[in-house]
């Protein structure tokens, strides 16, 4: 039987245990379906989802973007990636700043499975943080302001800022990591309408830049101050992981963040990113025709 416990004195996210992930009937999963749209956020703790249960449980809430896809510092033949001039490293401290998976895509991600295979002696937990009550907890001026305003995302530009472009660019200006695509940056509003709620949230994060009819430095700092306030801790929760836990968020909703961790340690994160629907999730300027 499904039990669920709501995290104490957030806007988001439950702890649901005595549910076969990989083996539900009907009931349960339109229980469960339920209970996400309202929470974002649920964590199956110890659930050891298989490799392919995994990809099984995220097709249920749609279509893949990617398919199960290790996230770790963990190389061929149990090498270790923890210089900070390594690609692999790059990517993964990246990660450590607040954003929504894929904006920067034609297409945004409707939501991610991540479970955990191996965790660091401490560290290495993962945050998430409610745009729905970030946007909520606004000054009213400053809700009317942001509805209009739009900004860019693009994976260039926060790698970029933070130092973490990969070594070697191909000719044509792009790399060879997933997000360095060389279609046209997407353009998104701050406010986004959620397709199954109709409830309003932010959708901001590292990514975001070059808010239209801005300077790059008024940009900046607006998106700055926006983000350091849509992720104060009354909007935030992290997770510490244990090995064979298992969350699914709404990355519509949520913004997310890796935590550091000691990178001569191992770990070694489970993800799964499922797509956005085209109709909903599609940036400004790319629309479905």
């Amino acid at each position: 039987m499904m039990h669920v416990q709501h995290l104490k004195g957030k806007s988001f996210g439950s702890i649901v245990n005595g549910v076969d992930l990989e083996n539900m009937d009907n009931d349960t999963w339109k229980q469960l379906y339920e209970l996400w749209i309202e929470r974002a956020l649920l964590i199956f703790p110890k659930v050891f989802l298989s490799p392919a249960g995994q990809d099984k449980f995220a097709l249920r809430f749609g279509n893949l973007e990617f398919p199960r896809t290790a996230i770790t510092n963990i190389g061929k033949e149990e090498k270790l990636h923890h210089e900070i001039s390594d690609d692999v490293v790059k990517v993964l401290r990246g990660n450590e700043g607040w954003h929504h998976d894929s904006t920067y895509m034609p297409v945004q991600a409707k939501a991610a499975v991540f479970s955990a295979e191996i965790v660091p002696t401490s560290g290495g937990s993962t945050g998430w943080a409610d745009m729905r009550s970030a946007y909520e907890s606004l000054d009213p001026i400053l809700q009317e302001r942001v509805e209009s305003m739009r900004a860019y995302h693009s994976y260039y530009y926060s790698q970029g800022r933070d130092g973490y472009l990969p070594n070697e660019q191909n000719e044509d200006g792009t790399y060879n990591y997933y997000g360095f695509h060389g279609e046209e940056i997407s353009l998104r509003p701050l406010v986004k309408v959620h397709p199954d709620t109709g409830v309003r949230n932010l959708i901001i994060g590292r990514h975001a830049h070059d808010i239209i009819g801005m300077s790059k430095e008024e940009s900046k700092s607006f998106l700055d101050d926006l983000n350091d306030f849509a992720c104060q801790e009354q909007h935030v929760f992290y997770h510490d992981w244990e090995p064979g836990d298992a969350v699914i968020w709404d990355n519509r909703r949520l913004m997310h963040r890796a935590t550091p961790y000691d990178m001569t340690e191992q770990r070694r994160m489970w993800h799964t990113r499922i797509a956005g629907d085209v109709q909903t999730e599609s940036a400004l300027n790319h629309q479905p025709i």
